[in-house]
């Protein structure tokens, strides 16, 4: 009998033990506000029992209730009992987007240029850095040189070029703070000019995919994930930008090791929209018009109500017409930390499969339905397994992309 009760006390320490590292763990990983529907309740689809519940006062817990537009607070249960973690609760009026799935160009002009390299100028007294000794890093953005705006590559290169070695002044901006650095040209041997030793850029064009038009004020998000500059990684840092249409004729089949890519042209010159927002959940703007014929509103999902298990993606694989295909979800996790990488879906049709190989390079803003809702994008391929790649949740694109509300409204005061 004493065996038996050593047996049960030992086990009760174990369970206990476990069920408090899982508090910990979860109230570590699970975000810290949750958006739901009005009329609604926030349910979890995951493996673990998890249950949301309104704090009501005195200790007290309720059903989610409410009018849309109210903020709550919310307690998470473990077996809806045990308290997990204290939320916060906005209740919202349902969206209605139209997913698109359409290819779309992007021709972007960054915020002042961008430092991409620094390199060695060769003078008469050796080899020098002139940027790297005036402190200019990679991703540094110039704004202006004494006092002169810099708008292209050209600019600074003429800056340059005519300092005739005299000091200048470059503003610049690190990370959203402007600082001013003094910087001195040399005297090139190689042909005679001064130089700074950058190496800068001042645009950047390509090819993605539209994932939503919003039918209530012509805005649109695409791509899932941030324009970032090739050499240094950067966000790059939008001054202004124009969406074009885009004609797919062709795919490269992605293979393991060697992802894939949508082939593709400009259809016109004549911009169908404007890019006003870069930023790590993908791009957005306004458009003149729909993208996708004949398509139909539906829900945009909160990230809690993603489930593993069928859906499908809207993408364009000829021409400017999307198809629907089936993918799995296999996996949800809304306690990621990554606003990128929210799910993990396998391409499961078998034309998707045969024609692409499965996910490619070009399908980044393509809209993942699931139970007749907008719940994500695809974002990223895995180099060594093209059937398989990470996707957004649809929340994170629209709620970050409010900036643009901002913004807009900036520009109009």
């Amino acid at each position: 009998m004493k065996k038996c009760i050593k047996i049960f006390t030992s086990l009760t320490a174990v369970v206990l033990t476990a069920l408090f590292g899982l508090t910990i763990y979860l109230d570590m990983t699970l975000p810290e506000t949750y958006y739901v529907v009005d009329g609604q309740t926030v349910s979890f689809h995951t493996q673990i029992p998890l249950e949301m519940k309104e704090e009501a006062g005195n200790g007290r817990t309720a059903a989610v209730s409410g009018n849309a537009n109210a903020t709550k607070t919310g307690k998470i249960m473990l077996f809806g009992i045990i308290p997990v973690k204290s939320t916060h609760i906005d209740v919202v009026e349902e969206k209605m987007l139209i997913p698109c799935g359409t290819p779309f160009g992007i021709k972007m002009f960054t915020d002042g240029v961008l430092v991409v390299g620094v390199n060695e100028v060769i003078t008469d007294s050796g080899s020098k850095n002139p940027a790297k000794e005036a402190g200019i890093k990679l991703g540094d953005s110039i704004i202006s040189i004494d006092g002169t705006e810099m708008l292209s590559n050209e600019d600074v290169g003429e800056a340059v070029s005519s300092s005739n070695g005299k000091t200048l002044k470059v503003c610049l901006k690190r990370d959203g703070t402007e600082m001013t650095v003094e910087l001195k040209p040399v005297l090139s041997n190689s042909d005679g000019k001064y130089k700074a030793g950058i190496w800068v850029r001042d645009s950047s064009a390509g090819i993605g995919t539209v994932t939503y038009y919003d039918p209530a004020n012509s805005c649109f998000g695409g791509l899932g994930h941030a324009i970032c500059d090739v050499d240094t990684g950067d966000i790059l840092p939008l001054m202004s930008g124009e969406v074009v249409d885009v004609n797919i004729n062709g795919v490269t089949k992605g293979q393991k090791g060697a992802p894939g890519e949508l082939r593709g042209s400009f259809v016109s010159r004549t911009a169908m929209g404007s890019l006003l927002l870069n930023n790590e959940t993908g791009v957005f703007g306004v458009m003149d018009y729909c993208p996708a014929k004949n398509a139909k509103a539906m829900p945009l999902a909160m990230k809690q109500e993603v489930k593993t298990g069928k859906a499908t993606i809207l993408t364009t694989l000829d021409g400017q017409t999307p198809k629907e295909y089936e993918i799995r979800i296999e996996k949800a996790n809304i306690g990621s930390t990554n606003m990128t990488k929210n799910m993990v879906i396998e391409v499961t049709d078998p034309e998707l499969l045969e024609k692409a190989g499965g996910i490619v390079q070009g399908m980044s803003g393509s809209p993942i339905i699931q139970d007749g809702k907008l719940v994500g994008a695809v974002t990223h391929v895995l180099i060594n397994d093209p059937t398989k790649g990470y996707g957004i949740f649809a929340e994170n694109m629209y709620t970050f992309s409010k900036d643009l509300e901002s913004n807009e409204q900036n520009t109009a005061a």
